[in-house]
C-alpha cells in the first residue's frame, strides 16, 4: 500500500507541479521582474541542500535578500522581517511564501516533492549527510518538500532535532490523505501569517534564505 501510495504522490507531484507553473506564469514573470527592477542581483536564489538519501541537489527560490546575504549578519538565520537584509519585495514574498514558488522546478525534476520534510543546507544544522546521527537520517527517505508536517506545526520557530523528530513522525506515517491535510494546514498557515520568524535566535532557522 505503502509502494502504491508514492506512486500516486509522485504522478501527482509533477501534473499538479506543472499545472501550478503555468497557471501562475503570470505572477512569475511580474514577480521576477519588480526582484529585478528594485533589487541588484539575480531574479534567483540557489543552493545546495541535501534531498533523498543525502543526494545534494540545487533549491531555487525567488531571491528576497541582497546578494551575499549569507556572509553577512546573522548568516542563515533570519529573526524577522527588520532584517536589513531583506529586500523591500522580500519581506512580501516571504509574508506569502511566493518566494517558494520557483521550488515547482525543483519538483517536476524530482528533486523535491510539494509535501515532505524541508531540507537542510548541506552544513547545518549538522556536516552533510554523514554528520547526521543514525535516528535523523529517516527523514532523508522521502524527498524534501515544499511544505512539510514540521512546518503546519512550527514553521520556522523550533530548533532542527525537533523538526527533525516531527519529520520522522511524517515519514512513518505517510499517505495520500496525510499530504492532502498538510496542504490544506499550509493554505490556512499562510493567510494566517503565524510562525513565519523565530521569536529569539534561540529558535533556528536556515530555510528561509
Amino acid at each position: 500500500m505503502r509502494k502504491i501510495n508514492l506512486i500516486v504522490k509522485r504522478c501527482a507531484d509533477f501534473i499538479l507541479s506543472l499545472l501550478g507553473l503555468i497557471i501562475s506564469s503570470p505572477v512569475f514573470l511580474v514577480v521576477a521582474i519588480i526582484i529585478k527592477l528594485t533589487s541588484k542581483g539575480t531574479v534567483f536564489f540557489t543552493q545546495d541542500r541535501l534531498g533523498r538519501n543525502g543526494k545534494v541537489f540545487r533549491i531555487i527560490k525567488f531571491r528576497t535578500m541582497v546578494m551575499g546575504a549569507e556572509k553577512k549578519g546573522d548568516g542563515l538565520f533570519v529573526y524577522g522581517t527588520n532584517d536589513s537584509r531583506i529586500t523591500g519585495i522580500g519581506r512580501i514574498l516571504r509574508k506569502t511564501s511566493l518566494d517558494e514558488l520557483p521550488q515547482l522546478i525543483n519538483v517536476i525534476k524530482g528533486d523535491m516533492s510539494i509535501v515532505g520534510p524541508r531540507p537542510p543546507v548541506t552544513y547545518f544544522p549538522y556536516e552533510g549527510y554523514e554528520g547526521y546521527p543514525d535516528w535523523a537520517r529517516k527523514r532523508f527517505e522521502m524527498r524534501p518538500g515544499i511544505t512539510g508536517l514540521a512546518q503546519i506545526r512550527t514553521r520556522t520557530t523550533a530548533p532542527w532535532d525537533e523538526r527533525i523528530h516531527i519529520d520522522n513522525e511524517y515519514v512513518d506515517k505517510f499517505n495520500i490523505l496525510l499530504d492532502i491535510k498538510i496542504l490544506f494546514k499550509t493554505v490556512v498557515s499562510v493567510f494566517a501569517g503565524k510562525n513565519v520568524y523565530p521569536e529569539s535566535k534561540e529558535q533556528i532557522d536556515n530555510n528561509r534564505q
